[in-house]
């Protein structure tokens, strides 16, 4: 996720940000939902896509991504 997050074109990014970031995701989210998740910085309609979803697999990680965010945004500020 870190890697992904300085790739972005986000004007906001830094060393410190993406650090933290990746420090939430390691705090929430598995490996494998981390590499889910980092596909959303080059697709963001991918996200829509899995939060719309009526699979089960894809509302459990719609749940752990979106407490991930909410706690990224608490604490990278």
């Amino acid at each position: 996720i870190s890697k992904a997050c300085m790739a972005s074109d986000r004007k906001a990014r830094s060393r410190a940000l993406c650090g933290c970031i990746q420090y939430v995701a390691n705090q929430t989210l598995s490996g494998a939902q981390q590499r889910r998740a980092v596909a959303f910085y080059g697709d963001p309609h991918r996200a829509q896509e899995i939060r719309q979803s009526d699979r089960s697999n894809d509302e459990q990680f719609w749940k752990a991504y979106r407490a991930y965010g909410e706690r990224a945004e608490a604490l990278c500020r």
